[in-house]
């Protein structure tokens, strides 16, 4: 029988070998050799179908730590979940948060949860923040993850990217930026616009007010052309052929903004936190994924929307919005919407 870790270590091994990353150093471009490139570094069981990876990442120089759930059969899919601003950490985390275990204990795909890039709209920073570091996630996402993550799950190469919050908007721009990588895309009360005053006011506020790192250094002065180059609204045509399935709430208060509600339980303080922060934040949300339906509607590029009657920005809703979104994903995957 094959090992299969050492038919991993094979893989991963000529994978490495194969890459050549070209940097430019005082004007002089070097090939990265196969130490230099991205890699993973380590396994770690924690439970059945259960593994935390650890993977270097030649872009971003440090070690990423990515929580997988592994499908029942090799040759399987893989669905890519993005944390909202927190990265993950801090118990915020689709693993933390969401029954994703369960959901897809019957299904035949492979889950994939990076951690980390809190702040980072999970986009290529132009220059390193002294706070929030180096961030090349675009290409850690969109190119150096995804072959790693195949050769050590035995994946087909077939992939799907959702999101929450922050990474609402980020999957819309991996989707744009890799269209050859994903094919479906999820984002749950994501502001799909970056460039636009408000869209800009909603990025600075995650980016600067909660995580304390410079716009400046991700994408430069408002209104240039990072900015605009990573606004899915202005680039919605690189959504074409690929599935697409967006979701929001009003912000009001709907069934799980309640006392004993998931997350809250007795906690009146959270609760109360949830029902007006979480309101306007929802709100927001909901009016840039109505803008996002508009343009795509323009643009003749067929979307499921869900668009909820009531909800906060919170993630009982989230998770039911992932559980509805399976409908458009499973079959992007060639997979049945129910047990495979």
């Amino acid at each position: 029988m094959i090992d299969r870790y050492r038919l991993r270590e094979a893989i991963v091994s000529t994978l490495c070998v194969l890459a050549t990353v070209v940097v430019l150093m005082s004007g002089t471009a070097a090939v990265a050799t196969a130490e230099d490139a991205s890699k993973i570094v380590g396994v770690e069981n924690i439970a059945e179908r259960r593994d935390i990876v650890h993977v270097y990442s030649a872009s971003m120089d440090r070690d990423i730590t990515v929580d997988i759930f592994r499908a029942k059969h090799p040759g399987a899919p893989t669905v890519y979940l993005l944390n909202g601003a927190a990265g993950g950490d801090g118990g915020s985390s689709w693993f933390d948060q969401t029954d994703i275990v369960g959901f897809f204990g019957d299904k035949n795909v492979n889950v994939v949860v990076p951690r980390g890039g809190a702040a980072s709209y999970y986009t290529d920073w132009l220059h390193d923040d002294p706070v929030l570091g180096r961030n090349k996630w675009s290409t850690f996402l969109g190119i150096e993850l995804p072959p790693l993550m195949d050769a050590e799950l035995g994946g087909n190469g077939v992939n799907s990217i959702a999101g929450i919050s922050m990474a609402g908007t980020s999957v819309l721009q991996l989707a744009i930026a890799h269209p050859s990588v994903y094919r479906s895309v999820a984002a749950y009360s994501g502001c799909a616009r970056t460039s636009d005053p408000v869209g800009a006011m909603y990025v600075r506020s995650v980016v600067e007010a909660r995580g304390g790192g410079s716009t400046m250094n991700m994408w430069g002065p408002p209104g240039s052309a990072a900015w605009v180059d990573n606004d899915p609204y202005v680039n919605a045509e690189g959504l074409r052929g690929i599935e697409i399935y967006i979701s929001a709430g009003t912000g009001a208060p709907g069934p799980f903004d309640v006392p004993g509600g998931p997350g809250i339980g007795s906690d009146y303080s959270k609760l109360a936190q949830q029902v007006a922060v979480g309101a306007v934040i929802e709100a927001t949300t909901d009016a840039c994924s109505h803008q996002m339906q508009q343009r795509l509607q323009e643009l003749d590029i067929p979307a499921t929307y869900n668009f909820r009657p009531n909800g906060t920005h919170s993630w009982a809703y989230w998770q039911e919005d992932l559980h509805d979104s399976w409908s458009v994903i499973a079959p992007s995957l060639g997979l049945p919407t129910g047990p495979s």
